[in-house]
């Protein structure tokens, strides 16, 4: 097994190399540094025990416990990598490519056992999206999808599969996480006119799905699996929201259970999804939404809203491997604030901030955590900062001018390596950033300055509360629901009022109504009967308008002239009536 101290690996315009992490961040010297300017990728296995990179003519797999060359197999062309979860297997994919040669094109997408480098199967995907074959945690299955159809295969037999699903056109697959039975959850975009859907099968019982979910408004899905694989996050979204009411697109966010539950999350507070994020306990999940200052709200598996961790300028969500610790993040067109939670006593731990940040990851310790500035994102002030989860800098590498920075990776560990940490509030000592804080001041106009601040600047920013799980959210579906349970209660009061039953409160005497409403009309004439219909109805308005007069309420002008042709109204009627 590798060093219990996790190493930080960097790939830039100068090459790869490796450095320890805290406490000493020296250069590990048994790794030999690759300087090559090509280097497109780089990767630790799930465990930590390999680490391979693609440098433009080789793939490249060492061992991390010595550092020792594993294998190098040429391959010029590689731009992805991938380990299996167990890290038996690393995946590679290059383009795909046809030529006056070879007008049918080869194999682009390649597996190699880890540790010899050995060639296991070969496979056509020409997408570089979700190009991955996906794999069981115990590596005893895998499947990609061809042509719209989900191949699966036993991992003894990479070259022979051993089910299909076919007929569904699926674009999207995801397979569960956690121990068998294996689920797979599809996604099968619908024509025009008609809804797309999910459907969440057993596997290898294809013939009947254990749930399914439609969606009206969707042009893709996003899946995210709990650890214990029992149930699954999915949302559907629109590039283009046809309301025009949100610039980010439409999105809904629902739950589908292996045990065939599914059930939508209802948000709090309407605008975009920004980021959705299970715990690594698997019990709760985070999402961040709204129209900012976003909103973040922690769930439970019943999607019933337990905790609300306030509304601030965060669209990014990270938990620590041990699940105590959240870390919620405003980046990209954002300021790059830093709440650091205590997801066990929902009590705030730290806030700090990491301008221009680009990629964020936990260490394996679950105490400290990594934000960097990377190329091609941002080619100036390119660097990498390692931070204590109580708010403290502990170290800092800055790029000249001349270099770029393009990706940095904690090393890898098996669950268990490392105990959960204890969490205190006490903090711990840092170094100061090279770079010059910028003012927290708010910007105030020379006409109000020296004058007594009679606002504040986040009047519109929720606090931390508690939610109860019997409390309603007030979201859009939420809002549906309470209109219809009116729209009810307005029909019987109609039918009470057509049968001269009137409630009232104030004491005030019920409003007569002309006693030719309640009669019967007999005829054949369906014209003559719709004249009816509508004088009627007219007159029931006239009868409404009139209690409310009565009660004190102030009439519109076009009410009142309303009331005025209540009489010329009763003679049309009872001349059709005749």
């Amino acid at each position: 097994m590798a060093s219990a101290v996790p190493v930080v690996a960097v790939r830039g315009s100068t090459g790869i190399s490796v450095n320890q992490g805290p406490p000493s961040y020296e250069l590990v010297s048994a790794f030999k540094r690759d300087d090559s300017k090509n280097c497109r990728c780089m990767l630790f296995s799930p465990h930590g025990e390999y680490f391979a990179w693609a440098n433009g003519i080789n793939i490249n797999i060492v061992a991390t416990k010595t550092w020792t060359p594993l294998a190098s197999i040429p391959s010029p062309k590689t731009y992805c990598i991938q380990f299996s979860p167990r890290g038996t297997y690393l995946m590679t994919w290059q383009p795909f490519i046809v030529s006056n040669a070879n007008p049918q094109g080869g194999p682009n997408m390649f597996i190699y056992k880890s540790d010899t480098g050995d060639l296991v199967a070969s496979f056509v995907h020409k997408k570089q999206t979700d190009w991955e074959p996906q794999w069981s945690a115990d590596e005893s299955l895998c499947l990609h999808t061809v042509n719209h159809e989900v191949v699966c295969y036993a991992a003894t037999q990479l070259d022979k599969p051993a089910h299909r699903l076919t007929g569904q056109k699926v674009v999207s697959v995801s397979l569960s996480s956690g121990n068998p039975p294996f689920h797979l959850l599809c996604y099968v975009p619908g024509k025009p006119g008609q809804p797309s859907f999910i459907k969440l099968y057993q596997y290898p019982k294809f013939d009947t799905p254990v749930a399914s979910k439609t969606f009206f408004q969707s042009d893709k899905v996003e899946m995210w699996w709990n650890k214990k694989g029992t149930g699954a996050l999915v949302m559907a979204s629109m590039e283009v929201d046809k309301t025009g009411s949100s610039y980010y697109g439409k999105q809904s966010l629902h739950f589908v259970s292996v045990k065939g539950d599914t059930a939508m999350v209802l948000l709090g507070k309407e605008g975009p999804i920004y980021a959705v994020s299970w715990s690594p306990l698997g019990t709760e999940f985070c999402v961040v939404y709204g129209f900012m200052p976003a909103k973040a709200t922690l769930y439970n598996l019943k999607c019933e809203a337990v905790f609300n961790l306030g509304s601030g300028s965060r669209n990014s969500i990270y938990y620590n491997p041990h699940g105590n610790i959240l870390l919620l993040g405003g980046f990209g067109n954002l300021s790059g604030q830093i709440e650091v939670w205590d997801t066990t006593s929902r009590k705030l731990i730290s806030k700090l901030e990491s301008p221009d940040t680009t990629l964020l990851h936990w260490s394996p310790d679950g105490e400290h955590f990594m934000t960097a500035t990377t190329a091609p994102r941002l080619r100036m002030g390119n660097g990498f900062k390692i931070w204590h989860y109580s708010g403290a800098l502990l170290y800092e590498r800055p790029w000249n001018k001349q270099e770029e920075l393009w990706e940095v990776l904690w090393q890898n560990f098996p669950t268990g390596v490392f105990r959960t940490p204890a969490i205190t509030s006490k903090p711990v000592e840092g170094i100061q950033p090279s770079q010059p804080t910028a003012s927290k001041q708010a910007y105030r106009p020379p006409s109000a300055r020296g004058k007594e601040i009679n606002f504040k600047l986040h009047d519109d920013e929720d606090v931390p509360t508690l939610v109860s799980e019997t409390a309603s959210n007030p979201s859009k579906a939420a809002l549906k629901l309470k209109k219809k349970r009116e729209a009810k209660k307005a029909a019987r009061q109609q039918a009470a009022e057509l049968g001269e039953v009137t409630n009232n409160s104030n004491g005030v005497p019920p409003i007569h109504k002309p006693s030719i409403l309640s009669e019967e009309v007999h005829t054949d004439d369906p014209e003559k009967l719709k004249k009816i219909k509508k004088l009627k109805s007219k007159l029931l308005e006239i009868s409404r308008l009139k209690e409310q007069k009565a009660n004190g309420k102030a009439l519109e002008i076009n009410q009142v002239e309303k009331l005025k042709k209540e009489d010329q109204l009763i003679k049309e009627l009872q001349e059709l009536c005749l």
